[in-house]
């Protein structure tokens, strides 16, 4: 393995950190709808828990509103219950094979807990480059004592490295200022 090797694989799992990160940001509620926030729902059908998005039609009717379409008419009664029963706080209400779902205002109070959900989420990030990059450089260090490198190619590949993970470091908070503001926004 080479060092240019190492930063490619360290910057590859970087850029799967920043990935997972904003894959968990969509799940931290806004006051405006999203029918990603209803990903985390499993329905029951016929035995096995398949996520909401395979069993009906998600959209928006409103920016306070998900419409949810079953796409078979004996599942609204299971979809509203799973929908009700996740940890969301949402209370879906029926409309004849229409399911809505209305987002309750957040109080002041609410949006700022979430806010130290985003930065907890955020510093867990940069937690996992950082790791990253002790692993790169830990590699690089390898490659010098078995003599398959210079301890100048250790300085530059150190260097280049932490440019990375500065790099890195600068998306992920710059994601979280983002949903900051988008959850702070009335």
């Amino acid at each position: 393995m080479t060092i240019a090797d190492i930063r490619k694989n360290a910057e590859h799992k970087m850029q799967q950190s920043i990935e997972a990160f904003k894959n968990s940001l969509t799940k931290v509620r806004t006051g405006r709808a999203n029918p990603q926030l209803l990903d985390t729902v499993h329905v029951d059908y016929y035995g096995s828990m398949l996520p909401l998005s395979q069993v009906a039609n998600l959209s928006l009717l409103d920016a306070r509103t998900i419409g949810v379409a079953p796409w078979e008419k004996g599942m609204g009664a299971k979809i509203e219950k799973a929908i009700r029963e996740s940890d969301l706080g949402l209370n879906p209400a029926s409309q004849g094979d229409l399911i809505r779902v209305p987002m309750p205002p957040m109080t002041e109070e609410r949006r700022r807990e979430l806010t130290k959900v985003v930065k907890n989420e955020g510093e867990a990030a940069k937690i996992a480059i950082r790791n990253l990059r002790r692993d790169a450089n830990e590699a690089v260090k390898k490659l010098v004592k078995d003599k398959l490198a210079s301890e100048d190619d250790d300085r530059r590949a150190q260097e280049d490295i932490q440019k990375l993970t500065d790099r890195m470091i600068a998306e992920v908070d710059k994601l979280v200022v983002s949903k900051e503001q988008d959850i702070m926004a009335v």
